[in-house]
């Protein structure tokens, strides 16, 4: 599903980009993360914002929330389900900004930066892998 400009992408399409980004991740990550529960919403909510000291809701295109892998342990039973989400309108207006990509690869990209947080990845080892990747 090739989107172009024209009519916005529903929730249900950005999860349906997300799930199919997940698919394609190699077999052994995915089986690792068969507790991560995923959303779309159209924005962070204002405690989580807040949370992460950002004014603007558009800055956010997705968020890790729970203990990366390589942190776990088994005294956190109980503990809220780790997830992912994926925030629509600030990854429309990415992909308006930068007018060159597919929706579909931004889409793969936030999910497959949370994924990086999930296995314990911080934001600078993301980056340095894209560069080397790059």
């Amino acid at each position: 599903m090739t989107r172009t400009f024209g009519t916005a992408i529903t929730l249900e399409e950005m999860e349906a980009l997300g799930i199919a980004a997940l698919d394609k991740l190699p077999a052994e990550f995915r089986a690792q993360m068969g507790d991560v529960v995923f959303q779309v919403q159209d924005f962070a909510d204002e405690e989580t914002l807040r949370d992460l000291g950002m004014e603007d809701p558009f800055e956010l295109t997705g968020l890790y929330e729970g203990h990366a892998l390589t942190e776990r342990s088994i005294e956190m039973s109980g503990a809220l389900p780790t997830r992912i989400r994926l925030f629509r309108r600030p990854i429309l207006d990415e992909w308006a900004e930068r007018g060159n990509e597919t929706l579909e690869h931004l889409v793969a990209h936030v999910v497959i930066h949370e994924v990086g947080h999930y296995f314990g990845l911080s934001d600078e080892d993301m980056h340095a892998l894209e560069d080397m990747a790059g």
